[in-house]
């Protein structure tokens, strides 16, 4: 794992499964290698592009996914146990991943931020599941990944798969819907 992927995401030592940890960090490399963005790009850019003049950059706005998808999968399986089990190691993967075909689909034009040629014909979740997979993530958090937004609205989601959905969501639509 490189040091700028582990500058960025120190949340993958939350991960205990030493291959998914790898894997998870081995998508952000190959991102971080293809995509037009640096990683200071990432702290400044808004982390989307449908709400005009916002101040919330990708990381911030990633991390905390991440750190909510964590608590709770945590608190599901306190009070659920083995009634509805959550993986947690799934769980932060698909979390931390989630957004990462972003870097594919952004572009800076100007200082602005905007959709790249890539981005005009694949939305993140088609080019993250894609950037997972050459980096060896399972299916079980690529799922995450296809389905953690409104094109996930087809599938079946996962027990993790629906955190990550909501944790985004959560963090998203006050901002869309000021």
């Amino acid at each position: 794992m490189n040091q700028e992927v582990r500058d960025l995401w120190p949340e993958l030592d939350w991960i205990k499964d030493e291959k998914l940890r790898e894997a998870t960090a081995r998508t952000w490399e190959l991102a971080l290698e293809r995509s037009p963005l640096t990683v200071e790009d990432l702290n400044t850019i808004p982390f989307t592009l449908l709400v005009p003049d916002l101040k919330v950059s990708f990381m911030a706005h990633k991390r905390c996914v991440v750190h909510i998808a964590r608590h709770s999968a945590s608190m599901m399986n306190d009070f659920f146990g083995d009634d509805l089990p959550t993986d947690t190691d799934v769980t932060v993967a698909g979390a931390i991943l989630a957004d990462v075909g972003k870097l594919l689909e952004y572009d800076i034009k100007d200082g602005e931020s905007c959709k790249s040629e890539t981005g005009r014909y694949l939305r993140h979740p088609f080019t993250g599941v894609a950037l997972a997979m050459e980096a060896g993530v399972p299916e079980n958090v690529c799922h995450i990944i296809a389905a953690h937004a409104g094109e996930g609205d087809m599938v079946k989601r996962t027990p993790e798969a629906y955190v990550v959905h909501h944790a985004d969501f959560m963090t998203f639509l006050p901002f869309k819907n000021k």
